[in-house]
C-alpha cells in the first residue's frame, strides 16, 4: 500500500461491520494506528486482533455510540492507547425501513440517535485533541437518501439529510484550525446493511428488484469502494476538499 495515513490515529465508529470494517482494515493497511469504536456485542475485538496479527496496530473500544458518556470513555481509551486521533470516520449508523404514518415517537428518537447524536457526540469528543494535534479530518457517513427520498424511509432519509449538513457547518466553523470534515454518500451497498435494507422495501412494495438497482446505479455498491472513497477525503491527497459531499453511487443521484 502507499502509505497514505502514515503514523496517524484513525477513529472508526461501527468499525467492526460493512462498510466500517473495510475501512478498518484499509486504514491499518495504509499505516494508520486503528481505534475502532462499536457496540459490546459487535466483532470490534476480532477485527483489532486481526489488524495485529497483520502487522499493524488497533484498540477496540466498545460503545454505544449514541450515549455521551460511553463515547467520551471509548475516545478517551482510543487516545490513551494510540494517541490523539487525527482521522475520524463517523460511520456508524443504521435504518428504519417503515411508512411514515406507523412510525412511532420512540423510533423516531432511537434513529436520531445512533445516525446523528452519535456524530454529535464523537466529533466533539475527538476534536479537541485534534486541534492541539495540529489538525486532522472528519469523514461523516451520509447517503443519496440525503439528497434522493425513497418511500417507507422517512426517518432515515432525514437522518442522513442532517449527516450532510453537520459535515458542512463543522468543515466551515474549523477551517481556521486546521480541520476538514466532509461527507461520503453511497448508494445502495453490499453489506448485512444494504441487504436488510432492499428486504424491508421489498416487503412494502418498494421496487428495488435487481433490475431496478441495475437502472439505478448499474450494481450493488462494495463496502471496500465506500472505504476507498473514505480514506482519499481523510489523506492529505483531498488537502483542500472540505465542506462537500462525495457520492459513491455510480451515478444515482445525477439521473
Amino acid at each position: 500500500m502507499s502509505g497514505q495515513l502514515e503514523g496517524r490515529v484513525a477513529l472508526v465508529s461501527g468499525g467492526a461491520g460493512g462498510c466500517g470494517l473495510a475501512a478498518s482494515r484499509l486504514f491499518a493497511r495504509e499505516g494508520a494506528l486503528v481505534g475502532i469504536v462499536d457496540l459490546p456485542t459487535s466483532d470490534g475485538a476480532a477485527v483489532a486482533a486481526e489488524i495485529i496479527r497483520s502487522g499493524g496496530r488497533a484498540v477496540f473500544a466498545p460503545a454505544d455510540v449514541s450515549n455521551g458518556a460511553a463515547v467520551s470513555q471509548a475516545v478517551a481509551h482510543v487516545t490513551g492507547e494510540l494517541g490523539p486521533v487525527t482521522a475520524l470516520f463517523n460511520h456508524a449508523g443504521t435504518l428504519i425501513v417503515k411508512p411514515f404514518l406507523d412510525t412511532s415517537e420512540e423510533e423516531w428518537d432511537r434513529l436520531m440517535a445512533i445516525n446523528v447524536r452519535s456524530m454529535f457526540l464523537m466529533t466533539k469528543a475527538v476534536l479537541p485533541g485534534m486541534i492541539d494535534a495540529g489538525g486532522g479530518s472528519i469523514v461523516c457517513t451520509s447517503s443519496i437518501s440525503a439528497v434522493a427520498a425513497t418511500p417507507m424511509e422517512v426517518l432515515y432519509d432525514t437522518t442522513k439529510g442532517a449527516c450532510h449538513m453537520f459535515a458542512r457547518a463543522i468543515a466551515v466553523e474549523f477551517r481556521d484550525r486546521n480541520i476538514r470534515c466532509n461527507a461520503v454518500c453511497p448508494g445502495f451497498i453490499k453489506t448485512a446493511h444494504g441487504n436488510r435494507e432492499v428486504e424491508a422495501l421489498t416487503r412494502y412494495g418498494v421496487d428495488v428488484s435487481d433490475a431496478a438497482i441495475a437502472a439505478q446505479q448499474g450494481r450493488m455498491c462494495e463496502p471496500e469502494e465506500v472505504a476507498e472513497a473514505a480514506l482519499f477525503l481523510l489523506s492529505d491527497r483531498s488537502s483542500f476538499v472540505s465542506g462537500t459531499h462525495l457520492f459513491v453511487d455510480n451515478c444515482f443521484t445525477a439521473m
